[in-house]
């Protein structure tokens, strides 16, 4: 069972609500398997605090040109839709932050002149965290432009038989898109405000597009924003959890504390989720 965190934004809370209800489900004796996808900053392991024990560099592959081979006919560049190529009359420049790996020009060049090499983007670290979750996250190179092969190889550490709480990237870009794109549900993180309401929006037909089964947190809920209502209400979106607005979760946030261990009294809230989370599950697969 994959079940991804997003947010059309960032700050709405998202990894706190993951985060806690991984916890609550490795209470309850389940097999955890907790994946940060968020790789430009991921965080999850300042509230799981796991014991890090493999560390991987992950690399993905940028075309070597062999000049003495090479005639300039420009295939490669022709056929490069990333534009990570250009040929001149002298030479073939490569743009490394450009190529997506995808190997095209390997295989087309007449005259196999181009052969693979790598470029490290960044690492993968395993370990195991609190009440024996299994912790994956990847850190991506600082200045590193491309998220997406760094998040794939996250999700190539599924493990069988467990349930994989995924932690998407904010936004709604391609890393969000490849985070997701195999979740079995989509729990959307919203705050109610107008720029909450907006991004939602965006994420929501993202992950319709996708065809997944949605359903919504509403973090910090004050009860003051009714056009969030509204818009959940005229879209048929379940509403799955509201956590209140609460200075005491803002402290034990602040210092990186799980909430269900520091404040007890929200674990009814999140076995709610999980209730409902499995019941959109149980809905979902009716449907397909």
């Amino acid at each position: 069972m994959n079940i991804a965190f997003a947010s059309g934004k960032g700050g709405t809370g998202k990894t706190t609500i993951s985060v806690n209800l991984a916890y609550l489900l490795a209470l309850s004796k389940q097999k955890i398997q907790y994946l940060d996808c968020d790789v430009e900053e991921p965080n999850g392991h300042i509230f799981l605090k796991p014991d890090i024990l493999d560390k991987t560099t992950s690399e993905i592959m940028v075309p070597l040109i062999d000049n003495v081979k090479c005639t300039r006919c420009g295939m490669c560049s022709d056929k490069c839709q990333f534009n990570a190529l250009a040929t001149l009359p002298s030479d073939v420049l490569v743009f490394p932050e450009l190529c997506h790996g995808c190997g095209l020009c390997v295989h087309i060049c007449p005259e196999k002149a181009i052969s693979e090499g790598k470029r490290e983007i960044g690492r993968i670290e395993k370990g195991i965290a609190i009440q024996d979750i299994d912790f994956v996250h990847g850190i991506l190179n600082v200045g590193e432009p491309m998220a997406v092969p760094l998040i794939q190889e996250v999700k190539h550490q599924y493990k069988r038989d467990y349930i994989r709480i995924i932690d998407a990237p904010p936004g709604t870009s391609c890393p969000v898109v490849k985070t997701i794109s195999d979740a079995d549900v989509v729990v959307i993180v919203t705050e109610p405000t107008p720029f909450g309401l907006h991004d939602l929006q965006i994420a929501v037909s993202v992950a319709k597009n996708l065809k997944k089964p949605i359903g919504i947190v509403i973090n910090r809920d004050n009860g003051k924003f009714p056009l969030l209502e509204t818009y959940l209400f005229e879209n048929k979106l379940p509403v799955l959890m509201v956590l209140p607005e609460d200075l005491e979760i803002a402290k034990h946030y602040s210092t990186g504390n799980i909430i269900l261990k520091t404040i007890p009294s929200y674990t009814e809230k999140f076995k709610e989720l999980a209730v409902n989370i499995e019941k959109l599950l149980d809905t979902s697969k009716g449907r397909w």
